[in-house]
C-alpha cells in the first residue's frame, strides 16, 4: 500500500508565494519520479512540474522561472516553491508519484487527493 500526502495549499495574493510539499509513504522498492499537475473545473489534468529522481527537472512553460521543484531523497519528499503567484495559477494541486512497490518490477502511478491554491487578484 502507497499513501501520497500533500500539504502547503492555501490563498495568496497576486505576487505572494506558496510552498508546496508531498511525501510518498508505504511499502515502495523506489520512487522513479514525483510532480506536481493541477486541474480547473472543466480543464484537463495538466503537469506544473516533475523531478525524476535522477535529477532531471520539466517545467510547464507558463511556470518557469517562478516555480522550483526540488527533491529529500531520503525522506521520499517532493516540495514545489512558487512565488510570483497570478490568478491564473489558481487550481487544485495534485502530486503524482511513480513508483515500483515492493514485490512487482513494474511502476505504478499514485496520486494525492488535491491541494486547493487560490491566489486573489
Amino acid at each position: 500500500q502507497v499513501h501520497v500526502a500533500e500539504s502547503g495549499g492555501g490563498l495568496v495574493e497576486t505576487g505572494g508565494s506558496l510552498r508546496l510539499s508531498c511525501v510518498a509513504s508505504g511499502n515502495l522498492v523506489g520512487i522513479i519520479d514525483m510532480g506536481w499537475y493541477r486541474q480547473g473545473p472543466g480543464e484537463r489534468r495538466e503537469l506544473v512540474a516533475s523531478i525524476h529522481t535522477a535529477g532531471v527537472t520539466n517545467y510547464a512553460d507558463s511556470v518557469k522561472g517562478r516555480f522550483t521543484i526540488s527533491r529529500e531523497y531520503g525522506r521520499n519528499r517532493m516540495n514545489l516553491q512558487m512565488n510570483n503567484l497570478t490568478a491564473e495559477d489558481t487550481d487544485i494541486y495534485y502530486c503524482n508519484v511513480k513508483a515500483i512497490p515492493n514485490g512487482e518490477i513494474r511502476q505504478r502511478e499514485y496520486w494525492g487527493q488535491g491541494t486547493q491554491v487560490t491566489v486573489s487578484s
